[in-house]
């Protein structure tokens, strides 16, 4: 469901609730098989731990920024898997790349891989029910966590779920994790999905993964176990009537960027060299920040448990010199804003890389974005837009060809403290990553690191990729954002800000008046 219909249906609930509709629990979590990561080293995974202990017990990094490699990344981790399969994902499209990756995901489970597969149910849409259907097929088990009870794909029946549920539903698992036998782990921003590895061009997504060896990677077993066994999961199997035995994955069509996606996961790269070429990885010190699977119990201190955004925000408060911030939502509480005034009155520099209207996925954060953007401006906090047709396409992670249709946005969660420390997993600077959904990263001690966020951070906001948002005086003294860039090697000033029409600029001033901001 996207943010757009949550906040048309949240509306609705609150009408709903005057009528006492009751909240629904999950039910069967607490009678689900429990089952854990590999007890012992195997593999790679004694071979990484030999590597760590030569590097002061240390992690390995190796950043991912291209979609392609993204997707050739996490098909080669299951080609090569002995054991087991931890696979944790918000979204799961059922198109094209989704399809591939169910495929090689049910071969893993055919040569004796055991596979496990968590997914949210809160932006499912027809298809991909696909992966469902491998609960139960040999090796396979799939879980869905906090499931919707109506599973068809009629939205207004979907929305009416939601709004007789919400309480329930609003809750949703961010996380994006994949972590083949305990030794090597992918995590970051990215779903599963065609626009997510930056080949669809109807939208493509900036956006990022740290392949990670070493200890971090069973701790990052351990927050994938929680969830798993966690009492907010049901079976897929009790929510599909499709038979594993009938699934037949879609061949993929892997076209429209002009890059070759089938022949660079043919070619065994990137993967072959990360696991073969020590100087690949960067070793740091790391952190796994995640939120405990009842989070929001948590918050309201009913139960003991973890809250990532403390552990992030903490970094964010001892920063002494520069914070980078990338985020595709920013849409910061009071008590972030706060924040974010305190560093700036010691000097620190604040810039921010965040949607601009005409590339936003959803026009509802926008409208809680543009209610901040003077003030912060006022702060000296830089902002800058990521723009839909950038005509510099450094730094974005994908090719000219695809990038020329105009449908490119912002996925990616990056921060770099003190060009010191990074920040790279699933959390938004909103306030659903901040009271609402579950999100996981990882904090790495590493300036080798922070410094290749940075400078993707300055090729991303160069002037012909986005527009950097100045602070001026209009009309009657007023306050009046403009929107610097540059188009065709020419500098110019917007004074209405870029969109892709009128109809989605009143979406937003509508939007803006609304008492949503919690739910942004």
């Amino acid at each position: 469901m996207t943010r757009a219909l949550k906040l048309f249906a949240f509306l609705l609930a609150a009408a709903a609730s005057a009528a006492g509709c009751a909240s629904l629990d999950v039910g069967n979590g607490a009678q689900l098989p429990v089952s854990s990561a590999l007890a012992e080293d195997i593999g790679l995974a004694k071979r990484f731990m030999l590597d760590s202990t030569a590097h002061r017990n240390m992690s390995g990094f190796h950043l991912i920024e291209a979609g392609v490699d993204g997707l050739a990344l996490r098909i080669q981790m299951i080609r090569h898997a002995e054991r087991t399969l931890d696979v944790q994902y918000f979204i799961y499209r059922g198109d094209e790349t989704g399809s591939l990756l169910t495929k090689e995901l049910r071969l893993a489970a055919d040569r004796g891989v055991r596979v496990r597969i968590l997914v949210d149910d809160g932006d499912t849409v027809p298809g991909d029910e696909r992966i469902l259907a491998l609960d139960g097929y040999r090796q396979v088990q799939v879980r869905v966590f906090n499931p919707f009870d109506y599973r068809r794909h009629n939205r207004l029946l979907r929305n009416l779920d939601f709004v007789l549920h919400k309480s329930r539903l609003d809750y949703r698992m961010h996380n994006k994790l994949l972590v083949a036998d305990n030794a090597v782990a992918l995590i970051g921003g990215r779903n599963v999905g065609n626009q997510y590895f930056q080949l669809d061009p109807t939208s493509q997504f900036a956006d990022d993964d740290v392949f990670s060896v070493g200890p971090v990677v069973k701790t990052l077993s351990h927050a994938f176990d929680e969830f798993w066994n966690s009492d907010r999961v049901a079976a897929a199997r009790t929510l599909t009537k499709q038979a594993a035995s009938g699934v037949t994955p879609v061949p993929p069509t892997i076209s429209g960027s002009g890059i070759d996606y089938l022949g660079r996961i043919a070619s065994g790269q990137p993967y072959g060299d990360l696991v073969s070429q020590p100087t690949q990885l960067t070793w740091a010190a790391a952190q796994v920040v995640y939120d405990t699977p009842d989070k929001v119990r948590v918050a309201h201190h009913e139960t003991s448990g973890k809250l990532m955004s403390q552990a992030v925000e903490r970094e964010i408060g001892s920063t002494q010199s520069e914070l980078l911030m990338v985020t595709p939502y920013f849409v910061p509480s009071q008590e972030e804003l706060s924040l974010l005034k305190t560093i700036r009155s010691r000097g620190a520099e604040v810039s921010v890389l965040s949607n601009s209207l005409e590339s936003a996925p959803e026009v509802s954060a926008h409208s809680g974005y543009s209610k901040v953007r003077a003030a912060l401006l006022e702060e000296g906090v830089h902002l800058y837009e990521v723009r839909s047709l950038p005509e510099s396409v450094k730094g974005s992670g994908q090719t000219r060809q695809v990038s020329r249709y105009g449908n490119y946005a912002l996925h990616a969660k990056l921060y770099v403290f003190d060009r010191q420390r990074l920040f790279i997993g699933s959390w938004n600077y909103d306030q659903r990553s901040l009271r609402i959904n579950t999100e996981i990263g990882l904090l790495i001690d590493s300036p080798e690191l922070a410094q290749q966020v940075v400078k993707r951070f300055e090729q991303m906001t160069v002037p012909a990729a986005s527009y950097k948002l100045v602070l001026g005086t209009g009309a009657l003294g007023r306050r009046r954002v403009s929107w610097d860039t540059e188009i065709n090697h020419e500098k110019v000033e917007l004074h209405r800000e870029p969109s892709r029409g009128w109809w989605q600029r009143q979406k937003v001033r509508l939007l803006s008046i609304l008492p949503l901001s919690r739910e942004l």
